[in-house]
């Protein structure tokens, strides 16, 4: 992901100048890192930033441009588009700055931008398949790219439901615990986490085959690579929040 988007940032009006004293460094590049090693908080950088610290949200920006680009390129099939939706994203978050109160945390914020975005474009995808006859080029983005993770834990995860599958992509790839999930899809936390539960007996349960159909094409290679994947979501059962 490039990084333009903090350029935009630093010649913007829309903020005030009076940034907070912790997360004010010069504009250079170099003092913007050695503010990122002071360790605030990503709400206290947003803080910083809603009151008119550019440099705090180039501190947010490295911070979350990969996460926020990985969470579109998993959910859309063109990298392109991805790219653009992240951009989107932290313009949303740009404008939106001076209206920002910490009531959760920054990242389950960002995601919910993200998520609005997210639906946006598939409304405009459906939309035009709809009237225009275009392909929905946002489905199936797994199929396309397999470098994440095994071939066969992608298309287990394709034949999941929506919401479950989406309940498990953001625990497993980004990495949420189960009350930012909750808050996300706006479910109980319990159901969160018996959803979770299942989606994985679930998964496991797709895999096994997958994972038989896979020796038989490769029986050198493949049961060492289809065990380990088949056996990880019994392993992740234990997690916690």
């Amino acid at each position: 992901m490039q990084d333009a988007l903090p350029a935009l940032v630093l010649n913007s009006e829309a903020l005030p100048r009076n940034a907070m004293n912790e997360a004010s460094t010069s504009t250079n590049p170099a003092s913007a890192s050695a503010s990122g090693r002071t360790g605030l908080s990503d709400e206290r950088l947003m803080l910083a930033f809603s009151q008119g610290s550019s440099e705090a949200f180039t501190e947010l920006f490295q911070r979350y441009k990969q996460p926020v680009y990985g969470f579109f390129r998993r959910r859309v099939a063109d990298p392109a588009h991805a790219e653009e939706l992240a951009q989107e994203t932290f313009l949303a978050l740009l404008r939106a700055a001076t209206r920002y109160e910490p009531r959760a945390l920054f990242r389950t914020y960002l995601y919910a931008i993200g998520f609005k975005i997210l639906r946006a474009h598939r409304r405009k995808v459906a939309f035009r398949a709809t009237f225009f006859g275009h392909r929905n080029s946002s489905a199936d983005p797994a199929r396309r790219d397999a470098t994440e993770a095994g071939l066969w834990v992608r298309r287990a995860v394709e034949k999941l439901e929506p919401i479950e599958r989406e309940i498990v992509m953001l625990r497993e790839f980004e990495q949420l615990s189960y009350a930012e999930i909750a808050d996300l899809l706006e479910l109980p936390v319990n159901t969160v986490r018996s959803r979770l539960f299942r989606t994985r007996t679930a998964l496991r349960d797709l895999l096994e085959p997958s994972s038989a159909a896979a020796s038989k094409e490769a029986p050198r290679a493949a049961p060492a690579n289809t065990s380990q994947i088949a056996a990880q979501p019994r392993a992740q059962k234990g997690d916690r929040a």
